[in-house]
């Protein structure tokens, strides 16, 4: 048994509170030293489920300080998802559905390819638009791995956004030309999916 354990309470939060102090300078040494003020790209990929709700979960704390948004879905093809049943009411949010769904449900090549080439040439103008605070990309990063948009011409692009421009990209896999000019990146892990116990997908938990 350690002596700690036969501490006094008091020397058990003189200690907690000299950690508590030590954490507190570092936190505040790294908050001192983040002086740039310039929007960010973030990129959530990964196999695992949350991807989409992470980035919407983003949306409603930038609406939740008054910012305009837009979203871009280039894959999702129906209108009754509940994001955009709630966002595009919404009148901060530009939301647009560009896909006509996933590919192995349209198995037409060419219209999906031309599906990914309107919503980039939608996207291409809100980039450069100040009057957004935040752009959310959802299922971009597929449209790249398809091969129906060119992975250096998307980095190009988001590279070299309005300096202010927050943007968030989805999609299970990134490619390099993306990771190379991102911000943040998080990889979300799939560990789990009820759809694979025979759980059917429902409103409110996956669309």
């Amino acid at each position: 048994m350690s002596d700690q354990e036969y501490d006094s309470p008091e020397a058990r939060e003189e200690r907690y509170l000299k950690r508590q102090k030590k954490k507190k300078e570092i936190v505040d040494a790294r908050i001192a030293s983040a002086t740039e003020e310039r929007g960010v790209l973030l990129l959530l990929r990964g196999n695992g489920k949350g991807k989409s709700s992470s980035a919407f979960g983003m949306l409603a704390r930038a609406l939740g300080h008054g910012q305009r948004c837009a979203v871009v879905q280039f894959i999702k093809g129906r209108g009754s998802t509940g994001e955009y049943k709630f966002f595009s009411e919404l009148p901060q949010v530009d939301f647009h559905v560009m896909g006509h769904g996933f590919s192995w449900e349209t198995q037409d090549l060419d219209k999906d390819r031309e599906a990914a080439r309107q919503a980039w040439q939608l996207t291409l103008p809100m980039l450069q638009n100040p009057d957004y605070n935040l752009i959310v990309l959802d299922e971009l990063s597929y449209m790249i791995k398809y091969g129906h948009l060119d992975a250096a011409e998307v980095a190009e692009a988001l590279a070299n956004r309005h300096r202010m421009v927050n943007v968030v990209v989805t999609g299970r896999v990134m490619a390099d030309e993306l990771l190379a000019v991102a911000d943040t990146v998080s990889t979300i892990k799939d560990d789990g999916h009820a759809f694979r116990k025979g759980v059917k997908s429902q409103p409110g938990i996956d669309w």
